[in-house]
């Protein structure tokens, strides 16, 4: 049993009863906030190991409490429950901050193998390598990455996958591999929200795009995974 708290932003009774109930059951602590002008508040007061966020909120959108809460703490574990399924929509939340989405309807079984693969990443502490591709420069020591010299800002899940990939710079990695040692060996379900990092790292890297004419540093391997190029 563990005495984890874990902070539920829903304004749906139904939803926040459901998901109070299944984590209390685990073992978990769980505070419930209906807005997300309470949420910000709690998540600094009552230092939860994880939040789950509704982007649907009455007051402030899921998006901007997921930024208000990221100021606060970069390395809290956020994961999005959503409603609505365009991709815009998922990219705006991870850009946001959150590490994860999951979309609903979800089945709470789903949802408490993510949160638990979520925090068993969250307690395990760096590594002391350092890894310089071309000119790309990770430490992850320090958790900092360079490109050119010019440091630039990943979050923390956008980091453990840069890295991942680093570390098996020029060798093809499976979506099911990545998945299992970036977010979780017990992981199961979509894999989409790694599609969505990737293209968070793409971005914050300098590329542009699909239409950008730059070949990217990390290749899609359709149908089997990515590839961190080595120059």
């Amino acid at each position: 049993m563990t005495s984890e708290t874990i902070l539920v932003v829903e304004d749906d009774d139904a939803i926040g009863r459901a998901l109070v109930g299944a984590l209390t059951a685990q073992g978990f602590v769980a505070e419930w906030s209906t807005t997300g002008t309470d949420a910000v508040r709690s998540a600094q007061s009552v230092n939860p190991a994880l939040v789950l966020l509704d982007l649907g909120l009455p007051d402030l959108d899921g998006v901007e409490v997921c930024r208000r809460i990221r100021q606060h703490d970069a390395t809290l574990p956020i994961l999005i429950l959503t409603a609505r399924r365009s991709e815009v929509d998922v990219v705006v939340g991870l850009d946001a901050g959150a590490d994860d989405y999951i979309t609903k309807p979800f089945g709470l079984a789903e949802l408490l193998a993510r949160v638990r693969a979520h925090l068993r990443r969250s307690r395990q502490q760096p590594g002391e390598t350092r890894f310089v591709i071309g000119d790309l420069d990770i430490d992850c020591e320090s958790r900092r990455v360079a490109v050119a010299g010019q440091e630039i800002e990943l979050r923390a899940r956008e980091f453990d996958l840069l890295a991942f990939l680093a570390a098996e710079a020029g060798n093809a990695l499976t979506r099911e591999r990545i998945m299992s040692e970036v977010w979780d060996e017990h992981w199961f379900g979509s894999t989409k929200t790694l599609d969505m990092h990737i293209s968070a790292v793409r971005r914050k890297l300098g590329e542009s795009g699909a239409d950008d004419d730059t070949p990217s540093r990390i290749t899609t391997l359709r149908g089997v995974g990515y590839r961190l190029e080595l120059p």
